[in-house]
């Protein structure tokens, strides 16, 4: 695959490199193997998003366009690892005061359409604009659409 490099490290472990991750896998299933795996890597969540940040909305110097936010992405440096990031759908999820549906959590989705500068900074537009109060705010980057 593109973009992937394996190396093996010691004999029953071998390190995969990606884009904006570093996998460290077993190699076989030896029970030592398996009982550092469950004593260090039992309270991680693997889980189905990135975090990030909410910036702004994309602005010139006196105009603002409310249709599309800026988004730093937690640990991207860079525009190639942003790049991982594109077409990935993005949710804002807040409280609200009344209830609907038996719940007071909402969600405003939205997908990242391209990258913004060189600092790992992505622009994102959602169905709904996002409103001021989500400044500094986080979101969640669902990790698919997988374009690997």
């Amino acid at each position: 695959m593109e973009g992937y490099r394996s190396f093996t490290l010691h004999e029953h472990w071998s390190i995969v490199f990606s884009s904006p991750i570093i996998h460290l896998l077993p190699t076989t299933t030896s029970p030592i193997i398996l009982l550092i795996l469950s004593l260090f890597f039992s309270k991680c969540a693997s889980s189905l998003y990135s975090k990030g940040r909410v910036l702004g909305y994309e602005r010139a110097m006196r105009n603002q366009n409310p249709n599309t936010s800026l988004i730093q992405v937690e640990g991207v440096q860079t525009t190639k690892d942003a790049q991982f990031y594109l077409g990935k759908r993005i949710a804002y999820v807040y409280r609200a005061k009344r209830e609907v549906n038996g719940s007071k959590i909402r969600v405003i989705w939205g997908r990242i359409a391209r990258t913004h500068g060189t600092n790992g900074v992505v622009k994102a537009r959602f169905r709904n604009n996002l409103p001021p109060k989500s400044f500094g705010a986080s979101v969640r980057i669902m990790l698919y659409p997988s374009n690997i």
